[in-house]
């Protein structure tokens, strides 16, 4: 390791910034993301999806991750510095360059969009939406005090796009899990935002955190409820088993904790929280894996 680590400095001096640019070691943002692009993929093949695409949108998974964090660090360059947490990351010290992100950014998409058109019509062009959508977040921050919803907008589109790829259509259920991932993406980020908000006030970044001020807590509890609330309705309609029902409990037991977790406000509970919360998402995947299998396994 240590002989790699040498060659890799001697001819790619920045390599460590583009991992830490591209979080590729911190990959808590991609599980995030890959939990309910496998509910979909699971529910949409009634099991196991095709292989192909399992591959497809795990390895998607990472690189649009990676691309929305250089593009995250490209809007916040000018402000990061001030952060705390953020003040050491490589576009705010400049030690990448603007075009240089941009560059990775193309990269890292057009990457993506390779394994997407091996899928279908369909998926290509929930593709564009989902990249929109993933470009503009970072840079609501700005306008709006919404970031986070824009955020689990991006966040929720692999959830069509699976759909579209395993069957061809994206049927009504596929929007109630769209709306339960959404609002799940708006609580995690909103705690994530908590540890920030002291210093996101002082530069004039919003965020749902500052939005909803005192009412944090009440409001993160709100938005897990809807989670809950959808993916009991879609549950209804899939006519999912036990398996499924006992994976939300156990989900709602998660969000319970998390909420006494940071319940003092302070950054430590709610970075750790945030951190942990793609548990939930592993948790009802594994629910509906073992729904499926169950049945397979009885016919």
């Amino acid at each position: 390791m240590t002989a790699l680590t040498e060659l890799l400095n001697r001819h790619w001096p920045q390599w460590q910034d583009w991992i830490a640019i591209t979080r590729f070691n911190r990959p808590i943002g991609s599980y995030l993301l890959l939990g309910p692009t496998l509910w979909a993929l699971w529910i949409a093949a009634e099991g196991m999806p095709d292989l192909h695409l399992l591959v497809i949108f795990v390895v998607g998974v990472f690189l649009m991750r990676s691309a929305g964090c250089i593009i995250n660090d490209f809007a916040d360059r000018k402000v990061d510095g001030f952060v705390k947490r953020t003040a050491q990351r490589p576009m705010a010290t400049g030690r990448i360059s603007s075009r240089q992100a941009l560059t990775g950014f193309a990269v890292l998409v057009f990457a993506a969009f390779l394994l997407v058109l091996l899928t279908n019509k369909l998926t290509v062009m929930l593709s564009f939406a989902a990249l929109g959508l993933a470009s503009l977040y970072p840079f609501m921050k700005r306008y709006t005090h919404l970031p986070q919803v824009f955020l689990g907008a991006a966040y929720s589109c692999c959830i069509p796009m699976a759909f579209a790829a395993q069957t061809g259509n994206v049927p009504e259920v596929a929007w109630l899990l769209y709306i339960a991932n959404l609002s799940w993406t708006v609580a995690y980020d909103t705690m994530y935002a908590m540890v920030d908000r002291d210093d996101d006030v002082n530069v004039g970044i919003k965020s749902t955190a500052v939005l909803f001020g005192d009412l944090d807590i009440v409001m993160i509890g709100i938005l897990q409820a809807v989670t809950l609330f959808c993916l009991l309705a879609a549950g209804s309609q899939l006519l999912l088993g036990w398996p499924y029902y006992a994976a939300v409990a156990a989900g709602a037991v998660f969000f319970i904790w998390q909420l006494w977790a940071i319940r003092s406000r302070e950054r430590e509970p709610c970075f750790t929280e945030f951190l942990r919360s793609y548990w939930f998402g592993l948790i009802i995947w594994l629910g509906i894996a073992a729904h499926y299998w169950l049945t397979q396994a009885s016919v």
